[in-house]
């Protein structure tokens, strides 16, 4: 999977990668450095990260799914 961001989004995280470089090193990253950082933390924790949050989420919904045969099952009478 290709991950791919949004100019707006690529744009802030790079903001802030730099902010952090400069207040967590008090070095200074240029534009090309902190692209090429962003590109491999986006190819190397991307796809683990994404799979985790999906595993995540699917575990999530099971359990609501479960909840949700307890919840709204009726007790049926014998006729």
């Amino acid at each position: 999977m290709d991950m791919k961001l949004s100019e707006e989004r690529s744009a802030l995280i790079l903001g802030e990668l730099k902010a952090f470089f400069l207040e967590a090193f008090d070095e200074e990253l240029s534009d090309y450095r902190a692209e090429r950082l962003l590109e491999f933390f986006l190819t190397s924790l991307g796809p683990p990260v994404y799979n985790q949050a999906v595993q995540d989420a699917r575990a999530f919904m099971l359990d609501k799914l479960e909840d949700l045969a307890v919840e709204c099952y009726q007790t049926e009478k014998d006729v």
